[in-house]
C-alpha cells in the first residue's frame, strides 16, 4: 500500500493527461489540481489507515459503432488517481507473465501488432478462424473469481481490500438512480483494462495448453485452424470453458467459424491471395460502412459553413483514420479511390447548393473555364437535384479533382501512398479502439 501512496502524485498527472470528464461528485481535473497539495496528504493518510472509501461512479451511455449503446463508468477524479496508482504498482508484476498473444491495453502492443500476428497464422496455412466475442464482458466479470486470481500474486491484504472496494463502488445512473455493483469492471477507470487482462489471461493460457494458435485483443479472440470442422469443434469446446469456468458468456450473434475475409477483426479483414499466397490486409465490410457514413456526416446537404471549413473537417478525420488503417495492403487503394470520388461529388453538390440560383451556377461554371453553351445546357436542361447536377460533365470539368487538391483536400488514396512510403513497422504505434 505504501508504494501506491508514493505514486499518487504521478498518478494524478497521468489522469490529468487523459483529460477525462468529472465523476459523480462534479469535481473537474482543474478543480482537483487547485487543491492538490491538500488532497495528496489527506488521501495518502486515508489509504494508510483504511478509512478511504471509493466514491460513486457516474454511468454514461455512448453509442456503439455496430448499433446499441455501451455503458461507461466514470469514477471521481480522486478515485481515478487511486486506481492509476494501483495500476502502476500492479502492472509491472503482471505484464511480464501475460501471454504473448494478448495485445489489448498493453505497453508496446496495439491493434496493429495483433493483425501482424494474425497474418502470420494465415501464412502458415491456418485459413479458418474461430471468432469469439464475449457478450457484455466488462459488466459480467465475476468479482470473486477476479479477487481470487489477484490473491494468488498480491500479498498485501490492504491492497486487495482496496481493489475489492473499487469493484463494489455504487453506480449513479443518468436519471440519478443509484444502484449496487455486484459484478463487472466498469469501463472508464484506469484500472479496468489491467483487471480485464488478468481475468482473460486464464483463457489465454488455457488456449496455449490446448495448442491453439490465437490472437486476443481485449474481449475479442480469434483462434486460427485449418478446417471448418476443426473450427466448429474448437468453438464448442472453448465456449464451454468460457461459460463454465470463467462464468462469462459468448456472444452468439457476433461469434462464428468462418474465413478470415468474412469477419471483422479490429476493423480489418484478412485474406490469403490464392495465386501468390500473400496475406492481404483489407477493410472489413463494417469499416467500409462506417467511414462512408462518417464522410456523409462531414459533408451534410445542409452545410452552411464555408467550403474551406468543410475541407478542414474532412482532412482532420481522414488523417487520423489513415493513421490507424494505413497498415492495409495495396489492394485497398481501389476502395479508397471510390470513397474519394464520393467525397468530391458531395463537395461539388455542396458548392452548387451554395450558389442557390441557376444563373449563379452558370456564372461559376463559366468562371472556372466552361463555355457558355455547355454551362447553360447542364444547368437549364430538365429539372435536376443538386446531387444529379454534381455528376454532369460540365460541373465535373469545372470542379475537377485538381481544383479540390489546390484547395487543400487530402484524398485517402494520396494519404495511403504517403503513409506506405514512411511506414517501417506497425509495432511502435499505439492507437485507441472503439469496440463495436
Amino acid at each position: 500500500m505504501q508504494e501506491v501512496i508514493e505514486r499518487l502524485e504521478s498518478a494524478f498527472e497521468a489522469v490529468a493527461a487523459n483529460k477525462g470528464a468529472s465523476g459523480a461528485d462534479g469535481q473537474s481535473i482543474g478543480q482537483v489540481r487547485e487543491r492538490l497539495q491538500e488532497v495528496l496528504p489527506a488521501l495518502g493518510q486515508a489509504l494508510q489507515d483504511g478509512s478511504y472509501k471509493a466514491g460513486e461512479i457516474r454511468r454514461v451511455w455512448i453509442p456503439k459503432a455496430g448499433g446499441g449503446q455501451r455503458g461507461l463508468g466514470i469514477p471521481n477524479v480522486v478515485d481515478r488517481m487511486v486506481q492509476e496508482a494501483v495500476r502502476q504498482v500492479l502492472e509491472p508484476q503482471y505484464e511480464p507473465t501475460f501471454h504473448e498473444a494478448s495485445h489489448g491495453f498493453r505497453p508496446g502492443r496495439s491493434c496493429h501488432t495483433a493483425i501482424e500476428r494474425a497474418k502470420g497464422y494465415l501464412n502458415e496455412g491456418l485459413e479458418w478462424v474461430v471468432d469469439i466475442d464475449l457478450e457484455n464482458f466488462f459488466n459480467r466479470v465475476h468479482h470473486q473469481r477476479l479477487m481470487a486470481r489477484l490473491a494468488l500474486r498480491v500479498q498485501d491484504k490492504s491492497l486487495l481490500r482496496l481493489i475489492g472496494q473499487m469493484l463494489k463502488a455504487r453506480v449513479v445512473m443518468p436519471d440519478g438512480v443509484v444502484v449496487g455493483n455486484d459484478e463487472g469492471v466498469p469501463q472508464g477507470g484506469p484500472l479496468s483494462p489491467l483487471l480485464s487482462n488478468i481475468v482473460l489471461d486464464e483463457l489465454d493460457w488455457e488456449l496455449e495448453e490446448r495448442g491453439h494458435c490465437f490472437v486476443r485483443y481485449a474481449d475479442d479472440a480469434n483462434i486460427y485452424v485449418r478446417t471448418q470442422r476443426a473450427g466448429q469443434r474448437v468453438m464448442a469446446s472453448v465456449r464451454g470453458f468460457i461459460e463454465r469456468r470463467l462464468r462469462l458468456k459468448v456472444n452468439e450473434a457476433k461469434s462464428a467459424v468462418a474465413r478470415p475475409q468474412d469477419r471483422h477483426f479490429l476493423g480489418f479483414s484478412l485474406r490469403r491471395e490464392p495465386l501468390q499466397g500473400e496475406v492481404e490486409v483489407g477493410l472489413s465490410m463494417r469499416t467500409k460502412e462506417r467511414i462512408g457514413a462518417k464522410l456523409r456526416e462531414l459533408t451534410p446537404r445542409n452545410w452552411g459553413g464555408s467550403m474551406q471549413s468543410c475541407l478542414n473537417r474532412i482532412n482532420v478525420y481522414t488523417a487520423g483514420w489513415m493513421g490507424f488503417f494505413g497498415i492495409c495492403t495495396e489492394q485497398i487503394e481501389r476502395d479508397l479511390k471510390t470513397l474519394d470520388a464520393h467525397v468530391r461529388r458531395r463537395l461539388r453538390a455542396l458548392e452548387l447548393r451554395q450558389c442557390k440560383r441557376k444563373r449563379s451556377i452558370v456564372r461559376k461554371l463559366m468562371g472556372l473555364g466552361i463555355k457558355s453553351k455547355p454551362a447553360h445546357r447542364a444547368v437549364y436542361t430538365g429539372r435536376k437535384s443538386w446531387w444529379a447536377l454534381s455528376h454532369t460533365r460540365a460541373v465535373e470539368m469545372a470542379l475537377k479533382n485538381s481544383l479540390w487538391e489546390e484547395r487543400g483536400l487530402q484524398t485517402l488514396a494520396h494519404r495511403y501512398r504517403l503513409h506506405s512510403q514512411r511506414m517501417v513497422a506497425p509495432v511502435a504505434q499505439q492507437y485507441e479502439l472503439a469496440w463495436g
